[in-house]
């Protein structure tokens, strides 16, 4: 007669009896207990099982730069090898780095290499005169030999999958550009590029971009006049995937007329500047190790005011997605923007780039 037990589990009693393990089952219980005790409960647990945790954030490490080329007008590339000549972390089109300066500032630029190629990595960058010293220090301070401290690669752009694709690249836009046409040729895909800039000598890559014949058309201001971007979203396929990369001009018109111009596509954007303060108000925030309190416009983020008091204070995307600008939120309600931070994260913690106050004053630890 069989019992059923209240958590469903039949146990016939006249089946039960004495097991006797065998010697080599002895043996390997033995073994476990004094693995247990040596890898997991001894002061030797954490220097024979070191943590290996998952990479959330790229990976970090000191490449050398192999050759600085100058690939038009104002704008350099940098190859960058591993220093024993391995591999490189493979990585998809849209994939940028975080690139450490030797002045400590940091900066992302764009992989516009071949991706199936991992012997080296491929950044291009134009020095921008007004700018706040990155691509200034780049291109008059690094040469080939040197190395540089880089994270990544990590992806904020990534290539959907679509049945047809019309690419916009503005200027140094064109990084991050290149390898997804490349791989869209490689697969045999429907796929066109209008490449804009001021002029041809400003444009960099353009002998790259040569080969692929009757895809590409190249659109210098001093030739054809400013930029439509409305008649060059019209010649995108219906339901196409539109990528477009540039300055801040072309692409909020584009934002404002797609889904009119084309309802079943879709349009992916990365910019190279700090996203306008959309809906802002004015608060105050207590620097607290300061000891001082900046206002914050509503029209300038809180990274801006804090920047008028602490100039060095560290950042770098200014888009809510690298998280270097993160800062310790001491007291009251935080609007937050960014893209990357947890909800737990979030209950201590803000990105001063994009987040605002939700009412009332901050305080932070700076």
């Amino acid at each position: 007669m069989m019992t059923t037990h209240s958590d469903g589990i039949d146990d016939p009693a006249s089946d039960r009896t004495e097991f006797e393990p065998t010697r080599a089952l002895r043996l390997a219980a033995q073994a476990t207990v004094a693995y247990r005790h040596v890898f997991a409960a001894s002061r030797a647990a954490s220097w024979l099982s070191r943590p290996n945790p998952v990479r959330n954030n790229g990976f970090g490490m000191t490449l050398t730069i192999d050759e600085v080329r100058q690939e038009a007008e104002d704008v350099v590339s940098l190859t960058l090898t591993s220093p024993d000549g391995g591999t490189l972390p493979s990585w998809i089109p849209g994939a940028h780095l975080d690139v450490f300066l030797p002045s400590g500032r940091q900066r992302q630029y764009s992989l516009c290499g071949d991706p199936d190629d991992l012997s080296s990595y491929r950044i291009a960058v134009r020095r921008i005169n007004g700018g706040l010293g990155g691509s200034k220090e780049i291109h008059e301070t690094l040469e080939a030999g040197d190395r540089v401290r880089i994270r990544g690669p990590r992806n904020a752009f990534p290539l959907v999958t679509a049945d047809s694709y019309l690419f916009i690249a503005g200027g140094i836009g064109i990084t991050p550009i290149l390898p997804m046409v490349r791989k869209c040729h490689e697969r045999g895909q429907s796929w066109r590029l209008v490449y804009l800039g001021r002029s041809r000598t400003t444009m960099p890559f353009l002998d790259e971009l040569a080969r692929y014949t009757g895809r590409v058309e190249v659109r210098p201001d001093d030739e054809s006049g400013p930029p439509d971007i409305t008649e060059i979203l019209t010649t995108a396929e219906p339901g196409a995937a539109v990528y477009l990369c540039g300055p801040t001009p072309l692409m909020t018109p584009a934002r404002g007329v797609m889904h009119t111009l084309n309802p079943t596509g879709s349009l992916h954007t990365e910019r190279f500047s700090a996203l306008p303060v959309v809906d802002g108000h004015r608060f105050d925030v207590r620097l607290a190790k300061q000891g001082t309190t900046v206002s914050v416009a509503e029209d300038e983020t809180a990274l801006a005011a804090i920047r008028r008091e602490i100039p060095g204070v560290a950042y770098s995307c200014q888009q809510g997605f690298c998280g270097t600008c993160r800062v310790r939120v001491l007291a009251g309600d935080v609007e937050h923007r960014d893209r990357i931070l947890t909800d737990a994260e979030r209950q201590d913690s803000m990105l001063i780039c994009l987040s605002r106050s939700a009412g009332g004053p901050l305080v932070i630890d700076l």
